[in-house]
């Protein structure tokens, strides 16, 4: 299976074009080697993602026919990142500017004025 494919099925990447987007800027690496999107993965091949501030790395079991939900995910990838990525990954998410906490609401006209001053 073509990686772009396999990404996007395992629901690394939310569509193949972003898949082949991120490949082709240099943030997948099979087995340590800068990879392309139409490259053939075998079973054992360590791929590593960079996607946002996070780097997942995972492992290849096997092709799913098609895009599969989250559930069935493990049954064709072996996540091997380390659970203090993740954590750090989600506090740095949180850290940045304009970030609203779930259920805070729309924000309000001030708010508005706030975020509309960040610097870019």
């Amino acid at each position: 299976m073509r990686l772009d494919q396999w990404l996007w099925a395992i629901r690394v990447y939310r569509s193949r074009t972003v898949a082949v987007d991120g490949i082709r800027a240099g943030h997948v690496r099979v087995n340590g080697e800068i990879a392309k999107p139409a490259r053939e993965l075998r079973p054992g091949d360590r791929i590593d993602v960079r996607v946002g501030p996070l780097l997942r790395q995972l492992e290849f079991i096997a092709a799913p026919p098609r895009r599969v939900g989250a559930p069935m995910v493990p049954d064709f990838a072996r996540d091997h990142t380390p659970p203090e990525a993740i954590h750090r990954a989600k506090e740095e998410s949180r850290n940045q500017p304009g970030f609203r906490a779930r259920g805070t609401g729309r924000p309000t006209k001030r708010d508005r004025r706030k975020l509309d001053n960040l610097p870019s």
